[in-house]
C-alpha cells in the first residue's frame, strides 16, 4: 500500500485549484463496429473435435495439461471445461496449468489464485489446477541458441492442449502477437521463458516468439490447440481447433481476422479520456494501448492522440498489478493504494519496460481527476473539453462523451447517440456512483 497521505485538509490547496471547474454534461453514445456473429464455443469445440485424429493418440489414463492464461477472455472458462470433458470422454485425465509467464508476481500460488479469480474453479471446469514455476529446458533454438523452457507440470503430462485468444499485441507487431505461439514461448515458459524472450527488448520479440515456439513444438506432444478470436463486442467470433503442427500457419490468419475485428475509439484526437479500470485481466499492459494510443514500447504505434488520460481504478481480478498506470497523466488515491509492488514489478523487470509502472499525478477523488484533466486541457473555456469515458478497453461499444463532443459527432455514421445529456453524479467523497 502506498500514498498514506495526511489528515483533514491535506488536499486543501489542490481542491482550491480545481473545485470551481464545472464538469460538462455527458451523453451516452454507441460506437458502431463490424459485427461478425458470435459463435457457440461449446458447439464449435465439440463439432471440430468430434472426429479429430488427435483421439487416436490418447490412451486411457493419459494425462493432459490444458494451458490457461491470465486474461479475461470471453467464453474461455466454457472452452476449457469443454476440452476437459472431451478428454475425459476419451479416457484421458486433464488438468489446468497457468500459462502466464511472470504474471501474478511470478509465484505459483499467486498464478493459481489469479486463475481462480478469473472463474477457472473446479466447480466451473471440473479440473484441478497444477501450478508451479518450475520449468524444463527442452532444447535450444538453432538460430540464436536461445533456451526453450516449458512448464514442468505440462512436460510431465502425456499431452498438452494449448488454448488462447489470438489478438494484436500492445507492445510490438509481428506474424505472431498475442496468441498460441506467444503462450508456448512465454506463458508455458514461465519466468525463465518470459525473460529469455524479452531479454533483447521488444524489437526482437517477433523473431524470438517464432524461434522458441517453433522449436518447443518439436518437443511438446500437443494433443490439439484452439485459437479464439473476439469481435469488437467482446464476443467469440471464431473458434479454430488445430493440430500442434498447424499452429504456426493458422495463427497468422487468425491474427489478421482479429485485427480486422478489433474495437477502437472512433476519434483521431481527444482532449481527455477517462478509463474506469485497468488490469492484467483486461490487457497485459493494463489497458489495450492500441485503443488508447499510449505506449510504453517504441515498437508499437497508432491509435488516437489523447492529451490527458485519467485512470480511476485497478480491477479486482488484477490482484494489485498496476501495470498501465504509468502511461496515464492522472489517477486516483483509490487506485494508487491498490498498486502492489510485488505483484507488478516482477512482470515489468522481466519485460524490460518500465514506463507502465510509474505513478502518475494522484488525486483524492474521481471528481478532482476529471477537473484536473480539464484544467490541463489548454482550453480557453473548460466546458469545451472533448471528454470520453470508457469502462475499460474491452468495453467500447457504449461509451460516454461530453455534450459538445456529442453534438459534433451526431451525424457521424460510426456513432449512435443513445441518450440525453446528464450531469455526472458523485458521492460525498467526490467519487462516481
Amino acid at each position: 500500500m502506498i500514498l498514506e497521505t495526511g489528515g483533514n485538509g491535506s488536499w486543501s490547496v489542490v481542491r482550491g485549484l480545481l473545485d470551481d471547474i464545472q464538469i460538462p454534461r455527458m451523453v451516452k453514445v454507441r460506437q458502431i463496429f463490424v459485427h461478425p456473429a458470435p459463435v457457440n464455443v461449446v458447439e464449435q469445440i465439440r463439432c471440430q473435435l468430434a472426429s479429430h485424429p488427435c483421439w487416436s493418440r490418447l490412451r486411457k489414463g493419459d494425462t493432459v495439461a490444458i494451458t490457461v492464461g491470465s486474461r479475461g477472455i470471453c467464453n474461455m472458462v466454457q472452452a476449457v471445461r469443454t476440452a476437459g470433458e472431451l478428454i475425459k470422454e476419451h479416457g484421458g485425465v486433464p488438468f489446468m496449468v497457468p500459462a502466464m509467464g511472470s504474471h501474478a508476481g511470478a509465484e505459483a500460488e499467486s498464478q493459481k489464485n489469479m486463475l481462480l479469480g478469473l472463474g477457472f474453479t473446479y466447480e466451473n471446469t471440473g479440473l484441478e489446477i497444477h501450478s508451479s514455476m518450475d520449468t524444463v529446458e527442452v532444447s535450444r533454438t538453432p538460430e540464436e541458441d536461445l533456451p526453450v523452457f516449458i512448464d514442468a507440470n505440462a512436460m510431465r503430462a502425456d499431452h498438452i492442449v494449448v488454448m488462447n485468444r489470438v489478438k494484436p499485441h500492445v507492445c510490438f507487431r509481428g506474424d505472431y502477437e498475442s496468441g498460441l505461439m506467444k503462450m508456448i514461448t512465454i506463458g508455458l515458459g514461465k519466468q525463465k521463458g518470459a525473460e529469455t524472450a524479452h531479454n533483447l527488448g521488444f524489437g526482437h520479440m517477433p523473431s524470438h516468439i517464432k524461434q522458441i515456439a517453433t522449436e518447443a513444438l518439436k518437443h511438446m506432444d500437443v494433443l490439439f490447440a484452439a485459437g479464439l478470436v473476439e469481435n469488437a463486442y467482446h464476443e467469440t467470433a471464431i473458434v479454430k481447433v488445430m493440430e500442434g503442427s498447424e499452429i504456426p500457419v493458422l495463427e497468422k490468419n487468425l491474427l489478421l481476422k482479429a485485427k480486422s475485428y478489433a474495437a477502437c475509439l472512433h476519434f483521431d484526437v481527444l482532449d481527455s479520456l477517462v478509463i474506469d479500470e485497468i488490469g492484467k485481466n483486461i490487457s497485459g499492459s493494463g489497458f489495450d494501448t492500441n485503443v488508447v494510443g499510449r505506449y510504453h514500447s517504441e515498437w508499437a504505434s497508432g491509435g488516437p492522440k489523447i492529451h490527458r488520460v485519467l485512470i480511476l481504478d485497478i480491477s479486482k481480478q488484477s490482484n494489485g498489478n498496476g501495470n498501465g498506470l504509468g502511461m496515464a497523466d492522472f489517477t486516483t488515491l483509490r487506485a494508487a493504494r491498490k498498486f502492489d509492488f510485488e505483484q507488478t514489478y516482477p512482470n515489468t523487470l522481466t519485460a524490460l519496460l518500465t514506463g507502465g509502472v510509474k505513478i502518475p499525478m494522484v488525486l483524492p477523488s474521481d471528481k478532482l481527476g476529471f477537473q484536473a484533466c480539464m484544467k490541463t486541457s489548454n482550453k480557453a473555456n473548460w466546458l469545451d473539453t472533448d471528454f470520453a469515458r470508457i469502462h475499460n478497453t474491452l468495453c467500447l461499444d457504449e461509451i460516454e462523451v461530453s455534450e459538445k463532443l456529442a453534438e459534433r459527432i451526431r451525424n457521424d455514421q460510426r456513432f449512435e447517440i443513445i441518450g440525453s445529456p446528464y450531469e455526472l453524479e458523485f458521492d460525498s467523497n467526490g467519487n462516481l456512483f
